[in-house]
This record gives structure tokens, C-alpha cells and sequence, in this order.
């Protein structure tokens, strides 16, 4: 994948780390071996990325206590030190979620149910009348 332009938002629990209910503020799951080595290969393409979850929504200090949380695990993995938000905001150009839907923009459909027409099947010319057909 090319280098995108601004960056991309990484949800924590049920996508970069495995997630199978909530074990309190210090719990956080395995890395999700698949999401960890994208992560890794877009470090490796200086693509800028934040961890975007719900988790950093409360009030300081918690939500500091959190942030250093998620940085230890991060490093414990070696996953690279990103930022860790719950604000989306003009430059995220991607979002990677366990429960994002995807719509199809200015419409409000989901992108899974938009219906996409093939091409119309090819039909072979009639017969034209009077032609001989062979055994005839």
C-alpha cells in the first residue's frame, strides 16, 4: 500500500489486541498478530497512525493513566509509541474498527449493500431466416 496522506485511526480493543470483554482500565488482550504486522509494515512506510478508542474518553487523571497504559502495552509488543486519541478529525484518512460500517459517501448506504451492476450478458445474433444449417 502506497503512503497515505494524513493518518490512520487504529481501534484498540478487538482490532489491534484480541478483546473478549471488558477486564477493567490495566487489561488489555494480545496483539491481534495480523493487525500488529500491518501496523508494523506501515511504520516501515512512514505512515502516520493513531490509536483511536473509546478507552481515553474519561475524565484526567484517568485518562492519562490510560494513555501510559496503552503506551506500555504498545511498547511491551514492540509496536511503535503512537498517539492515543478518541477524536477524529480532518487528517484521519482511514479507520480501522471492529464495529465501523462502511457507507458509501453522500448517500448513506452501507458499502456492503450497495449493488453493483456486471455488464449485461452477451446474447448471440438470432439465426437469420432462410440460411442453410448443415443436415438440414
Amino acid at each position: 500500500m502506497a503512503r497515505l496522506l494524513g493518518w490512520i485511526g487504529i481501534d484498540l480493543d478487538g482490532t489491534l489486541a484480541h478483546y473478549d470483554g471488558w477486564k477493567g482500565i490495566g487489561h488489555i488482550g494480545d496483539p491481534v498478530p495480523a493487525m500488529a504486522a500491518r501496523v508494523l509494515q506501515w511504520q516501515a512506510e512512514g505512515q502516520a497512525m493513531k490509536i483511536f478508542t473509546a478507552r481515553v474518553s474519561g475524565p484526567d487523571p484517568e485518562r492519562r493513566m490510560v494513555i501510559r497504559t496503552i503506551h506500555n502495552w504498545l511498547h511491551h509488543h514492540g509496536l511503535p509509541l503512537l498517539e492515543v486519541t478518541n477524536v477524529k478529525d480532518f487528517a484521519m484518512v482511514e479507520l480501522w474498527d471492529d464495529r465501523a460500517v462502511q457507507v458509501q459517501m453522500n448517500t448513506g448506504r452501507r458499502v456492503d449493500e450497495v449493488v453493483v451492476f456486471a455488464s449485461p450478458p452477451v446474447i448471440p445474433p438470432a439465426e437469420t431466416a432462410g440460411e442453410e444449417h448443415a443436415g438440414s
